[in-house]
């Protein structure tokens, strides 16, 4: 189907960023609540992970180890 999750690995290129990665504190899903704050990259990579839809989970999950934060 057309589902995508929101929460991605990477951004697009060209993508603009706003806000950098030590501006966000906390990132909230209907799957739970995600603590960014103080964490190292793979600790952050985890937590938002833990937050996606069950069913992209093991797609972030592969696409963490392809970039060493799992």
């Amino acid at each position: 189907n057309d589902t995508i999750s929101r929460i991605a690995p990477v951004l697009c290129p060209g993508t603009h960023v706003t806000t950098s990665k030590n501006d966000i504190n906390y990132v909230v899903t209907e799957y739970g609540v995600a603590q960014l704050r103080g964490k190292t990259a793979k600790q952050r990579a985890e937590a938002l992970i833990g937050i996606a839809h069950p069913n992209f989970r093991e797609e972030l999950r592969e696409a963490a180890r392809k970039m060493n934060l799992a």
